[in-house]
């Protein structure tokens, strides 16, 4: 399952001040030692468009498909955007393995090396129910290749949790403080039975030296607002954020980057990247207008997808561009006619993305 020709072109240890956990839950990653070209080097998060991963699987045996994995991620990076996720709700992280999931970033991080592409920084999910876990997963991401970690707050237990939201602190605090990469906060009410955590909470754990940025897919930019204007440098010195506030989707794109927002970690750009990348520039270079239509046919894509979910993304880009394929089981596989129906949703998006 290979894309089609005509298919867009495409840290070190910290210390634990709060709880030591011990590394002897580990498992053994499977491909760390092919990750010798994957030196941990310095990936810094800039403004701009990052992708969270669509996961690939052949169809029938549902087995990884490592081929379109890494040929998927290579056309992300030649469209330019500033970096890639894995693991994320597009990556289907929840329906992955602890050893899939290290194989799914370790073929990420080997096909952008081999394409020219080892300074593109690479985000995975890292979001677990346990502190344990969290951190297990956190240093599974280094050894396969990650930069950084993606982590939804834990919710499951969530009425027992300490008032005051102590028990949230504690945890992205705790995790932070094991991790040998540092944490982005991702804010996700529909993944979390509706916890959404609060600005205050996010510029509190802003200031732990180990979390560096917040993916805000709750779509409150009132809250992204607040928390740029609280953790932005007085005096910048260069391009990196000393805190990367992100939108979690494109069909707010222009209004995270007027409410001081740095770009979008959003599913969408598995689809358009150009057009999202594009999106931005046009604000930036204060061409207001352009950018207004562009956000206006990208929301109306994202809207396609946010309906159809991973699904209905999978549908698009099959129809679209000739890879996809179908989600792992227990989602659905759509009809022949419901397949048509979301590829024709994307026609418009598609379409001024081949423009770009």
């Amino acid at each position: 399952m290979s894309p089609h020709s005509d298919a867009p072109s495409p840290s070190g240890s910290y210390t634990q001040s709060h709880v030591h956990y011990s590394s002897s839950f580990e498992s053994t990653s499977t491909t760390a030692s092919s990750l010798e070209m994957a030196e941990h080097v310095s990936r810094p998060l800039v403004p701009g468009v990052y992708v969270p991963t669509v996961c690939f699987f052949h169809e029938g045996s549902e087995d990884l498909d490592h081929e379109t994995i890494a040929t998927h991620a290579v056309r992300l990076a030649r469209a330019g955007v500033a970096g890639i996720a894995t693991q994320g709700s597009n990556g289907e992280a929840v329906h992955l393995s602890h050893t899939e999931r290290q194989q799914v970033t370790s073929t990420t991080r080997k096909a952008l090396a081999d394409a020219g592409y080892s300074d593109l920084p690479i985000i995975v999910g890292c979001g677990a129910q346990s502190t344990r876990e969290a951190i297990q997963l956190c240093r599974e991401a280094h050894r396969s290749g990650g930069d950084y970690a993606l982590v939804l707050p834990p919710s499951y237990y969530a009425p027992l949790f300490a008032p005051s939201s102590k028990s949230v602190l504690k945890f992205f605090n705790d995790v932070a403080d094991s991790s040998p990469i540092p944490l982005i906060i991702y804010n996700y009410p529909g993944a979390v039975s509706g916890l959404d955590l609060s600005s205050d909470i996010i510029i509190e754990l802003s200031k732990h030296s180990n979390i560096v940025g917040v993916k805000l897919t709750c779509g409150n930019t009132g809250k992204l607002n607040r928390i740029v204007a609280a953790t932005k440098s007085a005096k910048p010195s260069s391009n990196v954020p000393s805190f990367l506030v992100l939108g979690g989707s494109a069909d707010f794109t222009l209004q995270t980057m007027i409410g001081g927002g740095h770009g979008i970690l959003a599913g969408l750009a598995n689809i358009s990247p150009k057009a999202c990348i594009k999106t931005i520039d046009l604000y930036k270079s204060g061409n207001i207008t352009e950018a207004q239509a562009m956000q206006e046919v990208v929301a109306k894509g994202d809207w396609a997808a946010i309906q159809g979910g991973i699904v209905g993304t999978k549908a698009g880009m099959q129809g679209c561009f000739g890879y996809g394929g179908y989600a792992r089981s227990p989602l659905p596989q759509p009809t022949k006619e419901e397949g048509q129906r979301w590829t024709n949703m994307f026609k418009e998006l598609v379409s001024l993305e081949r423009s770009l």
